[in-house]
Order: C-alpha cells, then structure tokens, then sequence
C-alpha cells in the first residue's frame, strides 16, 4: 500500500502537486466524473461553474458510499474498504495507482469522518467536494441527519480542521492536469471532439484499433496503410488481388477462374447501416457492479478500461451497430448483424456516429466524421435518432431551452441536404420520432438506486432529486417529481416527433428515399412484459434514463420486422450465396 502510494506521488511535481486535488477524491471512480462530463446530455452547450461542482459532488458521493458500504458488506474497517476498491481496479490508464495515492491523501480524513458516524453528503460538504451555494437549495442524497445539517457539518468540520487536504480540495484544477493521465486525456478529448478515429494511419476513417472512436464504432480497417481500403466501397476489379471492401471476400475461385466478389455479391444489392444518434444510439451504460459493495470483485472493473476510452459506451453492443454477442440473454439481433446475415457482402459495413449529449442542433458538429462517398461506395441506409436531447435539458426551468418544432425542421432540413450530396444513389434515411419519456419516472422512481439497495435508503425519486438540484440530470423534465413538467416534456417530444413524420412525408431528394418511425417504448414495454419481463429492466440501472441492452435489441427487433413489413426495399435482397461465401471464407476476418 505505502509503496504504491510513493509511487503515484513520484509523477507530481511540486507545482503540479497544488492544483488536482479538487477531482482527485473521485478520480478511483475517474469514470463516476466522465459519467456526466462526457455522457450527459447537451455535454457541448451546458458548461457552467455550477455543473462542474455539480459533477465533483457527484464522484465525491458515490465514491464515499461505495467505500462506506464496501466496509459494511465486507465487516471490515474503512482503511480496508479503500484498499479492497483500489485492488479491484485495473493497472491500466494508471487507475489503480492514482486509487492509492488518492487513499493516501483523503483517507484519514474519510476515515474519521464516517467513524463519527455521518453519511457521504456530510463527508463530501465536509471536504467541500460539495458547496451549497448561497441562496441556493442543499443538494443531498441519503436522508437528512437527524440534527440540524448546519450543526451536524460544524461537528464534521471540527474533526477535520487541521487536516491539509481542504486545501487540496479548494483548488479549483481538474484530473486531466494530472501528469500521467495528461496524455489519455487529450487523446480521449481529441477522439469525442472529431468523432473520429484517434488511430488511423491512412485518414480513411477507419481503424484497427478498437476503442477511441475505432473498430467499435464503425467497421474495422482491413489494411490501415492504403486509404482507398475501407469497409463499405464498390470493389475495385472485384477484389482479385485484395480486399478492397473489408468484407473478407477477395480473391478469384480456381475452378473457374472467376472473381469470388463477382460470384458471390453481383447485383446482391450490398448495403451498409449508418446511424446519426446521441448517447442511447451509442449504447451508454454504466455495469451496476461498479457501485454495488454487493455485487464488487476483481472481475468488476475489467471492462473499465475500454469503457472510458469509449465515452463509456458501449456501440460494440448497441441496438444499430452492435457485433458482439448480446451480454443480456436476449436473442435479438443488432441491425447491423441482421443486415449482415441477410447479406455475407455486407459484412464490417456499420458506422456508428452518435455522440453522447447530441441534438438536432449539434450534429452538424460532427456529422462530417461521416464516411461515404458518392462514387466509389455502396448506398447505406441511415437511421437519424436523436431520441432526446432536443426536449432533455438540466436547467431548473429546462422547458425554455427546449428545441422548438421550426429549431428542429430548419437543422434537420440541414442535416438532409448534407446527406442528400454525400451518400451514393439508392440509399434510404429513417429520421426517428423521440419518445414519451415519462415511463422513466412511472417505473422507477419507488424502486431502490443501486447505491440505495443494500440500506433500502435511496430510491430513484431521490436520485433524481439530487441530479437536478445539482443541475447535472441527464433530462431534468422527465426525471423529475413535477407531474406538470413531465406532461410539458412528453408535449414538446410529441411536436417534435411531428415535425419529424411531416418532413418525410413532404420532401423528396436525389439521392435516397426518406421514411419516418415512432419510437414506440410503450409497445416494446408491452411486448417484454408479455415475455415475463418487467418494464424496469428496460432502463439503465445506474443512471436512470437510458435504454438498457435489452430495450436496445427489442427495439431493433421492432424496427426491422416494421421496415421488412412496410419498405422491404430499404433492406436489399437475402443473397443466395451466403453459404457459399461461409465456405469459402468462414467468418470473412471477423470483427
């Protein structure tokens, strides 16, 4: 222990050891802060000195629960509690060292604090990690102490007035000034801006490696050194010397001398599915076991890594995009792998170019991270859902900062022509209605928060609660015990869903057909409860907003039997070779 914590010392140089202390409580749970900062909703457009304190608060409280209750679940003491969280981190991005060295500095205090007996909003406002601001309300999420709260935090502060990690605390540097985690976080900063590929050798847009905007969001780069080689183009001499397309194909049959590519995809109308969305298109998701002392072992973290150079993430798994196998038990498929079993030559030809906290009014912002030429690629059908961040602000009064239907239509009308002059002929666009959220707030808000499961002492109403007096909720109008605001967020969703359906029954372009769908989570709700499913298990437990794994592949599901039923033109034609091609060429290099 001691020796790992000289060790993280040893990267800080004195000037540098002044300013990082403000994140440095959270920085065990690095990814509890990058919840908010890199995953909520209007991420480029709500930046303010209240939300930053709103998210170090955040990472304060639930990492100091997580220590509390890992040293009830455990009957151990609280200095073994941070040790065992520390252990269970992985060594990669220095997560584990930075662990250790942030016991050495907060854990005395944090230790003397929770032995007086006070919870984690005591120990956080003690360490002022979190600030009622004057004249503002006081942001809490366990229950109030049974004391007044000003003489149960003098009590606090009386304990700790010597201690020199207030000072620590008060600095106002963030964790990105931290030596050795400067360079991750440039890179994972530079990756989310462009919404491109950070590894990319030939700039085509495409990758080998996997996380930071790479083979998990768009299909990997089969030759990363020549930058007409890329999933998604029209082969180049039918692909008898090399696989210009990624799709595993190439090469000429030596009974008869004719190209495989020819053989096996001319005229099988091959396709590629792009989607336009926001964080529940990227599949962001927080695993419970992160913040459940219950559920916590050494096997816990492992996907940590991945996860935060993924935004947090996870299109590898997503209801569009999504290639791996499902971790949920459902048995649906990802468009994408639908699409791909439809048709072997679509095989690697997805791009998922959805950004957490994005709107109709910010994709022009990374929607040339777009891939698709006109001329030398295959049509793509795009799927355009931007299911909430139009009507889900944080704001206390978030209904004015809404979009507003002629907002909506003059950006997407944008967004349209953009794609009307780079995808090639023959491509289709499904623009997405939003959906009513109040389910959100129906179904959970009596339920236990994880964090409140093991003391039955925070439901989601407080969650909610606390998220919004900090002004960091994900969607303040639907997460929200305000029966009229929920009802005033569901209206303006259902305007927008309008102005959607009217311009795909109104307006015609060159380049593809243009289709409108609801975003039915009622009927998804409906079908999963008929499947003994209960409607609580389509939401992200964590975060209390976005669509869990299983809701992502029922609502695949939903939209391919809907656009097989209504447009079946928009999925091209079953390819009678595709036992052929599993021949030949087994699973075409994977993903």
């Amino acid at each position: 222990m001691h020796k790992q914590h000289k060790a993280g010392v040893f990267w800080c140089s004195s000037s540098e050891m002044k300013s990082p202390w403000k994140i440095l409580m959270a920085t065990p749970l690095f990814f509890l802060l990058t919840l908010h900062t890199l995953a909520s909703p209007a991420y480029d457009h709500q930046r303010g000195t209240r939300r930053s304190n709103g998210q170090v608060c955040i990472g304060c409280v639930l990492v100091v629960s997580v220590i509390e209750q890992l040293a009830q679940v455990h009957n151990s003491t609280v200095q073994t509690s941070m040790e065992r969280l520390c252990s269970y981190l992985p060594e990669k991005l220095f997560l584990k060292t930075t662990c250790y060295l942030v016991v050495g500095i907060f854990g005395p205090d944090i230790i003397k604090l929770l032995r007086a007996d006070v919870n984690a909003d005591v120990v956080c406002h003690t360490l002022e990690f979190c600030k009622q601001d004057p004249g503002q309300p006081l942001c809490h999420l366990y229950p109030l102490p049974k004391e007044t709260w000003k003489s149960t935090l003098e009590k606090a502060r009386q304990i700790v007035k010597k201690s020199p990690t207030l000072t620590y605390s008060r600095s106002g540097s963030d964790i990105c000034s931290l030596p050795f985690l400067a360079k991750i976080c440039q890179r994972i900063k530079s990756a989310i801006q462009n919404s491109l590929p950070f590894k990319d050798v030939d700039s085509d847009k495409y990758s080998v490696f996997p996380t930071l905007r790479g083979s998990h969001w768009r299909g990997r780069d089969c030759n990363d050194s020549n930058k007409m080689a890329y999933p998604g183009r029209r082969p180049d001499n039918w692909d008898t010397h090399q696989d210009s397309n990624c799709n595993g194909i190439w090469g000429v049959d030596p009974k008869d001398g004719i190209p495989y590519e020819k053989k096996f995809c001319e005229g099988s109308q091959p396709r590629g599915i792009i989607l336009l969305g926001d964080s529940a298109g990227a599949h962001f998701h927080i695993p419970p076991d992160w913040i459940t002392a219950s559920q916590m072992s050494l096997k816990s973290f492992f996907s940590l890594p991945t996860a935060l150079t993924n935004e947090l993430d996870w299109p590898q798994l997503s209801g569009a995009t999504g290639f791996l196998d499902s971790t949920s038990g459902v048995e649906e498929n990802s468009i994408y792998l639908r699409l791909r079993k439809r048709n072997h030559c679509n095989h690697r030809d997805y791009q998922n170019i959805s950004r957490n906290g994005a709107s109709s009014q910010s994709l022009e912002s990374f929607i040339e991270s777009l891939s698709r030429n006109q001329l030398l690629d295959q049509p793509a059908i795009v799927i355009y859902a931007m299911i909430g961040n139009d009507v889900c602000k944080r704001k206390i009064d978030p209904v004015p900062d809404m979009t507003t239907p002629e907002k909506l239509h003059s950006k997407v009308m944008q967004t349209l022509q953009y794609l009307d002059s780079h995808l090639p002929n023959g491509s289709h666009v499904i623009l997405y209605g939003l959906p009513d959220g109040t389910f959100l707030w129906d179904n959970l808000h009596s339920r236990y928060h994880p964090l409140g499961q093991l003391n039955k002492d925070v439901t989601y109403a407080h969650f909610y609660s606390f998220l919004n007096c900090l002004q960091v909720s994900p969607c303040h109008g639907w997460m929200s015990s305000n029966k009229t605001l929920r009802t005033l967020t569901s209206e303006r969703a259902e305007q927008l869903s309008n102005t959607l359906k009217k311009i795909a029954t109104s307006q015609k372009f060159t380049n593809f057909n243009l289709f409108y769908m609801d975003f039915d989570f009622q009927e998804i709700m409906e079908e999963w409860q008929r499947s003994g499913g209960q409607p609580w298990q389509l939401i992200e437990p964590v975060d209390g907003f976005h669509p869990s794994e299983v809701a992502l592949q029922l609502l695949a599901d939903r939209f391919w039997k809907k656009v097989q039923l209504q447009w079946p033109q928009v999925l091209g034609k079953e390819n009678p070779f595709n036992p052929q091609i599993e021949q030949v060429f087994g699973d075409q290099g994977g993903h």
